[in-house]
């Protein structure tokens, strides 16, 4: 198996080591102070990928049903994600527009599309093309997925539209709030695992 060829400090005394490959169910710790360093990815790819599925299926949900309905005196409205991001559009405040549908469809659609398109592949023991770049990509995007801001702005606007109007929550905001808690275990996977799976032999190859 391959070294990799980088460094790795100690979050607890700062001691600095070389990073050595682990084997399954293996961790790495501190010889100072006994802190975790590193541990193997393990099944991590396997564990994911349903979660991915299951997010992809309640984003799409989340963005093709309405997000609440609000009656007032016999009218009745309705919007999803997508008809909000219009309507901030049409309203003069198109930078905001543009951020809601940066963090909110563009940023996880591709998060996950990329997670997807990364772990089947690697599920089969296949390296998928543009495995480097596709993995930076991910890191860099992490931040950037803000689901979580938006399902909570629409639960205080929910909150205090109450009291004015009869507010019915539609399906996309149930899928919101599952697709938030999914995100979380999804987004939790370290993207360092991605490497370990690319360069763990597979059997019948030479260590």
């Amino acid at each position: 198996m391959k070294e990799v060829p980088d460094a790795i400090v100690c979050e607890g005394c700062d001691a600095v080591y070389q990073r050595q490959p682990l084997r399954r169910r293996q961790v790495a710790r501190c010889a100072r102070c006994g802190a975790e360093l590193d541990r193997h990815a393990g099944e991590q790819g396997a564990r994911v990928l349903p979660l991915t599925v299951a997010s992809l299926i309640l984003f799409a949900i989340a963005n093709l049903f309405p997000i609440v309905e609000i009656q007032v005196k016999g009218l009745h409205s309705q919007t999803t994600l997508a008809g909000a991001v219009v309507v901030l559009s049409t309203e003069g405040m198109s930078p905001v527009a543009l951020l809601v549908l940066a963090t909110t469809i563009l940023f996880p659609l591709l998060q996950l599309c990329i997670l997807f398109y990364l772990l089947v592949p690697m599920a089969r023991e296949r390296k998928p093309a543009g495995f480097g770049i596709l993995v930076r990509i991910l890191q860099m995007l992490r931040p950037w997925g803000m689901i979580e801001v938006f399902l909570l702005g629409v639960l205080v606007a929910i909150v205090k539209l109450s009291s004015l109007a009869q507010v019915v929550a539609g399906p996309a905001l149930w899928a919101f709030m599952g697709l938030t808690v999914l995100l979380t275990a999804v987004l939790s996977f370290n993207p360092r695992a991605f490497w370990e799976m690319a360069l763990e032999p597979r059997p019948g190859q030479r260590k």
